[in-house]
Parts: structure tokens; sequence; C-alpha cells
């Protein structure tokens, strides 16, 4: 279980989160929805580390995070970006087979689309040796059929290793498709704590009962 114990963080005159407790079941992955400004990203921010808060998160996680930008080096290939954090080249190969991405090996970002260059970014986290796995709008570049083609990756990618994922997301179907738990956030605190131990991912557009409390929270 990781744990964040009275969590308070602001932003000048700004109090994002208050005594604000949450428990993360390990090897399960969780879903974080809400408006802007709710709490979502500085979440993700506090369980990595890259920003100050005060109270406590235990254990502290060696995590890999993909950001809402895929942030490669300019100057290095694909496979160069992924050297970065893995020296095997048939584990390189596989993941680039799997996200669609092996006649993209050789390219430079800039020579990548929007969504190629967010792939890549997923599979440097998953070829990252990390606990935890930290994810920010992840598939938000993507048209819906490579959206779908890749949450089926994502999670078939999860049950080989079972990580403890936390993504965000602004997309109830997203969540719906791949989370165990989903919590909606407002005004940094939880309004809604939803879970759903059914396989994932789960098909596109089901008219599920987790889908439709996902839904009923968000706009309540």
């Amino acid at each position: 279980m990781i744990s964040l114990k009275n969590i308070t963080k602001r932003y000048g005159a700004l109090t994002v989160y208050e005594n604000f407790d949450l428990d993360i079941e390990e090897g399960t992955i969780t879903c974080v929805l809400g408006s802007s400004g709710c709490g979502k990203t500085t979440l993700l921010n506090i369980l990595s580390g890259l920003t100050s808060f005060r109270g406590e998160v235990h254990p502290k996680k060696k995590c890999a995070y993909i950001f809402q930008q895929p942030r490669l080096v300019p100057n290095l290939t694909v496979k160069g970006n992924l050297k970065l954090v893995c020296r095997d080249e048939k584990k390189i190969s596989e993941i680039l087979s799997r996200l669609e991405l092996s006649e993209k090996a050789d390219s430079y970002p800039v020579e990548l689309s929007g969504g190629q260059a967010q792939r890549v970014s997923v599979a440097r986290a998953f070829l990252y040796e990390a606990d935890l796995l930290l994810m920010d709008e992840p598939f938000s570049s993507l048209d819906t059929a490579l959206k779908i083609r890749l949450t089926d990756v994502f999670c078939s990618l999860w049950k080989e290793e079972k990580r403890t994922v936390v993504f965000v997301t602004h997309d109830a179907e997203e969540a719906y498709m791949i989370a165990q738990r989903a919590l909606v956030l407002k005004e940094g605190k939880v309004v809604a704590d939803i879970k759903d131990d059914s396989p994932v991912p789960r098909a596109y557009g089901e008219n599920s009962a987790f889908r439709r409390e996902i839904v009923k929270a968000i706009l309540s």
C-alpha cells in the first residue's frame, strides 16, 4: 500500500490540498479524474517527488512518469531515447513492435507525429525499471482507433509486471477501459471512489455500471 497522509500543497494563496489522505493499493491501476485545477497533476507530482509539499508519502517508490508532452531528447533517435533507460536491444525492439513503432526506430523526434512521440514515451516508461508508473493524460493526442489498440497493448504490458499505476485523464471512456479504481477529485478532495475488478481492458463504449458511475460522478 502506498499511503499519502496529511498532504498539504499550496501555490501561493491557492490551496490545492489540505490534510489530504489517500491509500493506493500496489499492483493496481488507479485513474484520477476531475475538472481542471482540481489537483490531478499535482497529485502525480507529489507521488513522484517533483513538487514540495507538507505531509508524508510512504513508502517512497522509484517511478516512471509519462507526461502530457513526450519530452524526448531531440538529438537522439527513437532507439537512442529508449537506450537512455534500457540497454537491452531485444526488449527495445519488442516494445517498439508492440507499440506499432518498429519503422520509426531510427527516426528523430522531429520526424514523429504527436501520437508517435507519445507512444515512444510510453515505451520508455515501461522499459525503465520502476515500481510506480505515473501517467498524465498519456493517450490524449491519439485518435480513437489507435487509442483502443494501445489501451490493449498497455494492459498487456501491465499484466506482465503488475506495476502500480496512477494515471490522470479527463476522458471517462479511457478511465472505464483501463482503471480498476476511479477517483474523482473536486477542490482537492475525493468526491467519488469507484472500483471494478473485472478484467482490463474493457470494451470501448460498453454500457456497464462502472462506466455509468464514473460519468455520473464527473457530472455531479
